[in-house]
């Protein structure tokens, strides 16, 4: 289990917090049992190395403060806007029995073992995460699902997944899907028909002659030479 140094802080104004924040630290709490909420601060640097793990919001840690540990979760990361850096971060007492709400990532293996894959097909993931109520000392590291022998046509679905008895999915009423395998989606750029082409063709050409010869279409309405003309009476 990871362990993350903190100390306890004593920090009462905005401007307090402020100051704690320029020297390098972030300002916490920790909350949750028994215990009265205790409020601590960590270096940036150390909690900026632990937050590149992007389960860190799932993850059990050990917090050491001042020298005496216990066991908590990442609940919640405070950000600034403007320079996106972390500025505040809670964490919840690990307490057997204390069931908690909590995503936890699913994990896909042996994609080389796949012959679906080895086809060309693909793996759509539906969902990256899977929201769970469970007991906080029973809280999985990822949910496994293994591509082994998985062909093209195959769904992953909640039920596939083996979970303990006490943790559960929060969506219920239904075998949702997590990912499927699915076949290729290359499209093929249509071809034009022969026909087409030749017609095409054959209209280009009859423009161009009309071009050089110097044709012009009748205006609607005008008349060529000797088209409908009425013969004229002699007179007598």
């Amino acid at each position: 289990m990871n362990t993350l140094e903190a100390n306890i802080r004593n920090t009462n104004t905005k401007g307090e917090l402020n100051l704690l924040r320029n020297n390098g630290e972030v300002p916490g709490i920790i909350y949750g049992g028994e215990s009265q909420n205790q409020k601590v601060s960590i270096s940036k640097k150390l909690l900026k190395s632990f937050l590149d793990n992007e389960n860190f919001l799932s993850t059990i840690l050990t917090l050491n403060v001042d020298g005496k540990t216990q066991n908590v979760l990442p609940r919640e990361i405070k950000y600034d806007i403007i320079s996106d850096e972390p500025i505040h971060v809670d964490f919840l007492r690990v307490v057997p029995g204390l069931k908690i709400r909590i995503e936890v990532p699913v994990k896909f293996i042996n994609h080389e073992k796949s012959p679906g894959l080895k086809k060309g097909g693909v793996l759509n993931i539906v969902r990256r995460k899977v929201e769970l109520n469970c007991p906080s000392e029973k809280i999985p590291d990822h949910l496994l699902i293994d591509l082994e022998g998985v062909d093209i046509g195959v769904s992953f679905k909640i039920s596939s997944i083996n979970l303990d008895t006490d943790v559960v999915p929060t969506i219920q009423g239904r075998d949702f899907v997590i990912a499927t395998l699915a076949a290729p989606t290359v499209m093929k750029e249509p071809e034009k028909p022969a026909e087409a082409e030749g017609a095409e063709g054959e209209e280009g050409a009859e423009g161009a002659q009309a071009a050089e010869a110097g044709d012009k279409p009748a205006a609607e309405g005008d008349k060529k030479e000797g088209e409908d003309k009425k013969p004229v009476e002699e007179k007598k």
